[in-house]
């Protein structure tokens, strides 16, 4: 079941009477507050999240198989 146009659009009207359009304004300027700062707080909460955190060492040279000339078991 899918909303047409004119159903959404008799949906925002009935909601828009119930609760009036200032009430409706202020609550999506606290929903749109609340996303800004849940946003910030995730961006501040990891600041170096770009970087390899890994701490591994990197080895170089050839790597060299203990079994050379016996076939890998599966």
């Amino acid at each position: 079941m899918s909303f047409g146009i004119w159903e959404l659009g008799i949906i925002m009207v009935i909601v828009a009477l119930l609760f009036g359009t200032k009430k409706l304004g202020s609550i999506g300027g606290d929903l749109g507050n609340a996303i800004k700062g849940f946003r910030n707080a995730i961006k501040d909460d990891d600041p170096d999240s770009g970087k390899d955190s890994s701490g591994g060492k990197v080895i170089e040279g050839e790597v060299e198989d203990g079994q050379k000339g016996k076939p890998a078991e599966s």
